[in-house]
């Protein structure tokens, strides 16, 4: 029935229509012409184009109110589907290449996977490997590479602070910085023993000697200072046994040293040159400080030696106004400068050679070998050259070939008799103050005096010999004094 009525109403569809014409088997179009012949006749003529029309303007004002609200995208809708015809072919021309390099790919991948495979040898992976290892141990090598800088850093201030401590007395920092510096410097050494051949390492090794170079420059110089104790110098020589143990070669000294008291342990082993040459770099220490010293008195000993010009020119010049002048009289600036050198050579020779006693204090043999034997070690074979003399065997002839020169040269300056006693006096004080250390030298007055003019060889021949005789009285009557007070 639909079809007629189709055919009936295609002869009045809108010839010119940008809309296809709708064919009979659009459901919509079906649907329409069955409602078409469910109404009666009167209804088509009169509601129906009436609500064709009101349908035709509530799509017009949808249609309206649609573009209104989405223009934007139905003009872009309608843009891509204008290049849609371009754009697939393109697409499909991608996919097919995408298509065929798979297959390259696939063998690229194998060919990654087989190259960089961590169970074979690769120099890349091996630095990559090493590059990973670096990052996670920068922490640590970095730590390692400070190294150096904290050793130089604790003995720059180890320096600094004995030399604060040598007016301030308190060397405690100093103390505690040398013994940092030591322990940074056996660490070092561990880790070298540890990695031998590692070039990080041994660069930071070769730092530290470089540094425990300079703490033995300064160990070294501070044994030259003037106001050294017995307590800092044998912290001193301590320390030296550790920086430079080349210097003290006792077989003990790296392992009995730790079972031995301070005093032995800062004395190495028994024997007379058990010191071994830290003795001899003591006492050189020692005697330039001494020397220094003496060099302070440089402006008495030039009045001094004008004096001996002037005794010189005296006794050159035979005139009368000489002959009549007493020969006991002149020499006071002589007097003040040999009266001051003879005090400082007095405290400073006792207080070396005593220090050196205590802090090289001689050891039996016996005290070393039962120490090896405790340790489960043999003693060494006794050397037939061994053991060398002490160096302090011979320290207080060049003390006393230093003081007899000095005498020689200037006390025939001093012409006043009380004053010549009084110096020689002094000497023998200082003779019996190296005699409680073994180092007496009172019989050089004996030598001391040679007249060359016959009128006073008599007189001089005796001086001595009467200033001993009341220096031993005098002596005499103050053990009498103390022996007395003592009672």
């Amino acid at each position: 029935m639909a079809d007629p009525l189709y055919e009936l109403l295609v002869p009045y569809f809108d010839t010119p229509s940008p809309r296809p014409v709708p064919t009979s088997d659009d459901p919509t179009t079906n649907a329409y012409l069955n409602r078409l012949t469910a109404l009666p006749l009167s209804s088509l003529t009169s509601t129906e184009p009436q609500s064709l029309s009101q349908t035709t303007h509530s799509l017009l004002l949808s249609l309206q109110s649609l573009s209104k609200r989405s223009h934007k995208s139905i003009i872009d809708s309608s843009t891509h589907l204008s290049t849609l015809s371009t754009t697939l072919p393109t697409l499909a021309q991608s996919t097919a290449s995408l298509r065929d390099a798979l297959p390259k790919l696939d063998d690229a991948a194998i060919h990654f996977s087989e190259t960089y495979n961590t169970r074979a040898e690769n120099a890349l992976l091996d630095r990559r490997r090493k590059a990973l290892l670096l990052s996670r141990n920068i922490d640590r090598l970095a730590d390692i590479l400070d190294l150096p800088t904290l050793l130089s850093s604790a003995i720059s201030t180890s320096n600094t602070a004995s030399a604060s401590a040598a007016t301030s007395g308190a060397s405690s920092n100093a103390t505690l910085n040398y013994a940092s510096a030591l322990d940074l410097n056996a660490h070092i050494k561990r880790l070298h023993g540890l990695y031998p051949e590692s070039p990080l390492i041994s660069s930071v090794e070769k730092q530290a000697g470089e540094a425990m170079q300079d703490m033995a420059t300064n160990l070294i110089a501070s044994l030259k200072t003037n106001s050294l104790k017995l307590a800092s110098a044998m912290r001193t020589i301590s320390w030296l046994r550790r920086v430079v143990p080349e210097l003290d070669p006792t077989p003990s000294s790296s392992n009995i040293a730790s079972t031995m008291n301070p005093i032995e342990r800062a004395g190495g082993g028994g024997g007379g040159s058990k010191e071994g040459s830290l003795g001899s770099l003591f006492l050189v220490c020692r005697l330039a400080n001494l020397q220094q010293m003496l060099g302070a008195l440089e402006p008495l000993r030039e009045l001094a030696d004008q004096e001996t010009l002037r005794l010189q020119e005296s006794k050159s010049d035979k005139t009368e106004s000489g002959k009549e002048r007493s020969k006991w009289e002149g020499g006071q600036q002589t007097e003040r400068y040999l009266k001051r050198y003879i005090e400082i050579f007095r405290e400073q020779s006792f207080a070396i050679i005593s220090m050196y006693r205590s802090i090289f204090p001689p050891t039996t043999n016996a005290h070393e070998e039962s120490l090896l034997k405790g340790m489960g070690r043999a003693p060494a074979e006794e050397d037939p050259l061994m053991p060398l003399p002490s160096a302090l065997g011979t320290f207080p002839l060049t003390l006393v070939g230093m003081l007899e020169e000095t005498l020689r040269k200037y006390l025939p300056n001093v012409r006043d008799r009380s004053s010549r006693d009084s110096l020689l006096t002094q000497v023998l004080y200082c003779a019996g103050s190296l005699g409680r250390l073994g180092g007496d030298f009172s019989m050089i007055l004996a030598v001391l005096n040679e007249p060359k003019d016959t009128e006073e060889e008599n007189e001089d021949s005796e001086e001595w010999v009467e200033v001993i005789r009341k220096h031993r009285v005098l002596a005499g009557r103050l053990e009498l004094m103390v022996g007395s007070r003592e009672s």
